[in-house]
């Protein structure tokens, strides 16, 4: 059952508050009178102790009149509804009245009539305003349940250019996300989306995108990260905060380790500058997954080897080439090939990435980091170290802390 709206009647006379009690059939109205008083000041105590949804109002009261009266109500209860009700026919007051959202004016002696009519009106507006707020409450709460889906389309409208700068901050801050550009964007290939004849079905198809989401969103936390689906069947990913610089080669592994698939994981920084970044950061990306899916085999499956043993100390082109069942010359020389480097640059460049997130993310000494990433002594990775980075590992941790304070 729909509950009463709750009335305050306001009047410094005992006589007109009684007449106006008796005069109204107030259940018929869908209303009940829950307070009287006898001055401002009480109306306002009595309205601020209990929902209060509709004040008659005398307009002259001893303590705090009825402008006063209702000028506090709007600070603590905008909702309220106010019916003036008052022996003075004056244009200022009225004006002042209407002001402050009156729903009518009403001259001592109070017609009966006329009161119900206006309070008819009353409900009538409270009625329209509960509905409008329920439907908005359905509708907030049915934007709530599909933020994670809007977010979704949204980034996917962004990468491809649909929005421009100016739009999509504004979305941003609707969508509960930092009102910036992201800090770098991605994409999670897996050959099997795009495949002419798929090996799975695709119920299973979905279950392990599913999980490649999961595995790639742990990676990212605790920074704000949006994961979408391209139209390909690929992984966008949109991010904002730092982001580790293996964090591509680690998702890889772990995809690979947990549900055994081949995936190319690439990410790309989000310049600054001109409108149209995020788009062509996202270009960049597709172009390097394409990039990616023309290496060879063999070469992918070195890079990949590389990522799960570069702490490896005696791992070396020939160990590394048995273990890919081909001789060290071919590899060496389809590593060259392929990726224009060595097969030393690329343990190295690992080694070195590897490192580099150790010395941001741990208090590990350079003496243990070294040994983590597959060097014999702490002088041969600190020079490694530094024909890569032009400074020192001691050197690069110190200016990594100042640039943090």
């Amino acid at each position: 059952m729909k509950k009463a709206y709750q009335v305050l009647i306001a009047d410094d006379e005992p006589i007109i508050r009684e007449g106006i009690r008796d005069a109204v059939d107030w259940g018929a109205l869908g209303m009940e009178v829950a307070a009287e008083a006898e001055d401002g000041e009480e109306a306002l105590e009595l309205a601020l102790s209990q929902p209060i949804d509709i004040m008659l109002v005398d307009m002259n009261m001893p303590f705090l009149d009825g402008i006063g009266l209702m000028k506090r109500m709007k600070e603590e209860r905008p909702e309220c509804r106010f019916v003036i009700i008052t022996g003075h026919d004056e244009f200022a007051y009225a004006q002042e009245a209407i002001r402050l959202g009156v729903k009518d004016y009403i001259l001592k002696p109070v017609n009966a009539e006329h009161l119900i009519q206006v309070l008819s009106s009353v409900r009538d507006e409270l009625n329209d305003h509960q509905i409008q707020e329920n439907y908005l409450k359905k509708a907030s709460e049915q934007i709530e349940k599909n933020i994670p889906l809007l977010r979704e389309r949204f980034c996917l409208e962004w990468m491809h250019g649909l929005l421009d700068e100016e739009e999509a901050i504004e979305q941003l801050e609707f969508l509960g996300l930092p009102p910036c550009r992201p800090s770098c964007i991605g994409i999670a290939r897996w050959p099997e989306m795009t495949a002419p004849q798929p090996l799975m079905k695709e119920s299973d198809r979905q279950l392990y995108l599913f999980a490649m989401e999961n595995i790639i969103a742990e990676l990212f936390y605790p920074a704000p990260c949006v994961l979408f689906r391209d139209h390909t069947g690929w992984i966008g990913i949109c991010c904002w905060g730092e982001a580790d610089s293996d964090i591509a080669a680690d998702a890889e592994q772990l995809i690979q380790k947990y549900l055994k698939l081949a995936v190319n994981v690439h990410l790309e920084p989000v310049s600054e500058g001109a409108d149209g970044a995020v788009a062509a950061a996202y270009e960049a990306c597709r172009e390097g997954v394409f990039k990616v899916a023309q290496l060879s085999p063999l070469v992918r499956r070195a890079r990949q080897l590389i990522q799960e043993q570069y702490a490896v100390r005696e791992l070396t082109l020939e160990s590394f080439a048995q273990a890919l069942q081909v001789s060290p010359v071919y590899l060496s020389r389809t590593l060259k090939k392929e990726l224009g480097t060595s097969f030393i640059t690329l343990m190295t460049q690992t080694r070195i990435q590897k490192a580099i997130q150790l010395l941001n993310a741990t208090e590990l000494s350079i003496l243990d980091i070294a040994e983590r990433v597959g060097y014999d002594s702490q002088h041969y990775f600190s020079t490694a170290f530094k024909k890569v980075m032009g400074v020192s590992p001691n050197r690069y941790r110190k200016g990594a802390a100042v640039l943090e304070e």
